[in-house]
């Protein structure tokens, strides 16, 4: 049997692509990350495309696609470093609302979600990355209180989904009164994080059940195909610097020494895409494999990305930590993509309490 993706798919990807080369430059990426870590244009680029509603059915005006189909959409961001909402807004929240939400909650966020109206933060790090003090949600007679840190998306979201420390979801207007935000500015200036601080904030709780661990899922499978977009990103900047760059009248790519630190980062890194590919199919079609595998994809991509970016940064030599190349939007990506939602120890420990082995 051959896994492999559909002509649809390809297409998608490939429109994506296009559409990223075209409006989100090096350049753009710089001006936005010396901003706010968010480019307008470039997201106005992706809502004409329907990447908002991508996971939403067609009857909430969204595309109605699968998240496999997210995963290709996370990678051509990830190789183009793009400063905008995705993970939290454009996955984990519609999943959210369609795994637990009521038919009138579902029909008051889906369809502003999926035009690219608001956007949502998601706050659930603690319950998966484990809460430092003085963090954590208590949610109370309808309303929350506490502190929740590394909220992703956080930056002008209309709606921010929060879990408390039973790891139960309740959605909250931004505009909610009591409701206190913070931003936190991390290494990566292309993606925003914030903090946000309850005093008895009016909380709406999710209808039905609990998505949680569909949406740390979603979650830890976009985050490694951001990665994986962004490790091969690095690879190929890599190769190409060592065509052109010449030492002792040679370029450098002729050296066995650098052959061999590109062709160990290529043999690390692709087993990633089939991990990312698999846990994100497994997600809608085999869902007793869809926590282990987003796990394994998450841990892995967190480590062997790291490694790829070290190398890459390596192979280019001094210039490779110039604000002139730029490689280090890549590098600092890479580096936020391996701790939001759990580093890759937290990640096997996790993946391990799944088997039963701690």
């Amino acid at each position: 049997m051959e896994f492999a993706l559909s002509q649809d798919q390809k297409m998608m990807q490939e429109s994506v692509s296009r559409t990223l080369d075209r409006v989100c430059s090096l350049d753009r990426v710089r001006e936005a990350a010396d901003a706010n870590g968010f480019a307008e244009d470039v997201w106005l680029a992706l809502v004409e495309l329907g990447i908002p509603g991508l996971l939403i059915p067609e009857q909430f005006g969204g595309v109605g696609l699968k998240l496999l189909d997210a995963a290709l959409v996370s990678e051509a961001l990830g190789r183009h470093v793009a400063p905008v909402p995705f993970v939290a807004s454009c996955v984990m929240a519609p999943l959210a609302l369609l795994h637990a939400g009521s038919a009138q909650q579902q029909s008051q966020w889906l369809p502003k979600l999926a035009s690219g109206e608001i956007t949502a933060g998601i706050a659930v790090a603690e319950q998966i990355a484990g809460a430092r003090e003085g963090s954590g949600i208590t949610a109370q007679n309808g309303k929350l209180s506490g502190k929740a840190m590394f909220v992703m998306d956080f930056d002008d979201a209309g709606l921010f989904i929060v879990a408390d420390r039973e790891s139960k979801l309740h959605l909250v207007d931004a505009a909610a009164s009591g409701l206190t935000e913070s931003p936190l500015t991390t290494i990566d200036l292309t993606r925003s994080v914030g903090e946000l601080i309850f005093s008895d904030v009016e909380a709406e709780p999710l209808a039905h059940g609990n998505a949680f661990v569909a949406v740390r899922d979603a979650g830890w499978t976009m985050l490694a195909a951001d990665t994986l977009g962004a490790g091969w990103q690095m690879i190929e900047k890599a190769v190409e610097y060592s065509r052109e760059r010449k030492q002792f009248d040679r370029v450098i790519g002729s050296f066995q020494a650098v052959k061999h630190l590109c062709a160990e980062m290529a043999a690390e890194l692709e087993p990633g895409r089939s991990l990312v590919w698999y846990a994100a199919h497994a997600f809608d079609v085999i869902p007793s494999d869809a926590s282990l595998s987003a796990a394994h994809a998450k841990s892995y991509l967190s480590e062997i990305g790291r490694f790829v970016a070290r190398t890459s940064t390596e192979v280019h030599g001094g210039i490779g930590i110039t604000d002139l190349l730029g490689l280090h939007y890549w590098f600092k990506r890479i580096g936020l993509n391996r701790q939001l939602l759990g580093g890759p120890e937290r990640v096997r420990h996790l993946a391990a309490a799944m088997q039963g082995f701690a």
